[in-house]
């Protein structure tokens, strides 16, 4: 692959992870200004990216992800919830609480699996697609916390349900996946018994994933 042919590729796999990170899509000027870049070399990028169905151009103009980026989200996420399940199904019959892989989806926290404990008399139902903003509880401020190398625990009590409480950590060493394991309940979490439990298990599913 040569130099040129290799910067081109590089370039549209930025142009990719940008518009995924951004809700309300991108302008190309905003991408041009982002890869410091002239407009005419993210026209070329955008027409060949929408050529392949994985962006599209909404009429404001806008750069979004295409169906093509989303049919190759659907094949990804089936793997990593079978890569995760064992884990989360460990964690959550060890803290008797409900346990969540959650991943980044542009400004939102998105839950891609859930397993709840076999044997509590009660426990938080937690919907798969549940989506909440990033910062918002555990789960979305640990997605970034992992933005900048941490993997410690964090905690949080009724951010986004009343009487919840939450402990979550990043999932660090998986190449291209913003993600973060964690428990929730309707009980206090104890951080130094279920903090432990909870990057333990976040380490194994980024091991898991980084197989």
């Amino acid at each position: 692959m040569s130099g040129e042919t290799a910067q081109t590729l590089d370039r549209g796999l930025i142009v990719l992870e940008l518009v995924a990170a951004s809700s309300g899509g991108l302008t190309v000027a905003e991408l041009a200004e982002q890869l410091g870049v002239g407009r005419t070399v993210v026209y070329r990028l955008v027409s060949t990216l929408a050529a392949h169905g994985l962006v599209r151009r909404d009429p404001e103009g806008r750069v979004r992800l295409g169906p093509g980026a989303l049919r190759l989200a659907g094949r990804v996420q089936p793997a990593i919830r079978s890569a995760a399940m064992p884990v989360l199904r460990r964690l959550a019959e060890q803290c008797g609480a409900t346990a969540h892989l959650t991943v980044a989806e542009g400004d939102e926290a998105v839950a891609l699996a859930v397993v709840e404990p076999t044997w509590t008399d009660y426990h938080v139902a937690y919907r798969v697609g549940s989506r909440h903003p990033l910062g918002a509880g555990a789960a979305g401020r640990a997605l970034l916390a992992g933005r900048s190398g941490s993997a410690a625990a964090v905690a949080s009590s009724g951010e986004l349900q009343p009487g919840a409480y939450g402990v979550a950590a990043a999932v660090l060493g998986a190449a291209g996946l913003e993600a973060s394991v964690g428990v929730v309940s309707m009980e206090p979490l104890d951080l130094g018994e279920a903090g432990p439990r909870v990057e333990a298990a976040a380490r194994a599913v980024g091991a898991a994933l980084a197989g």
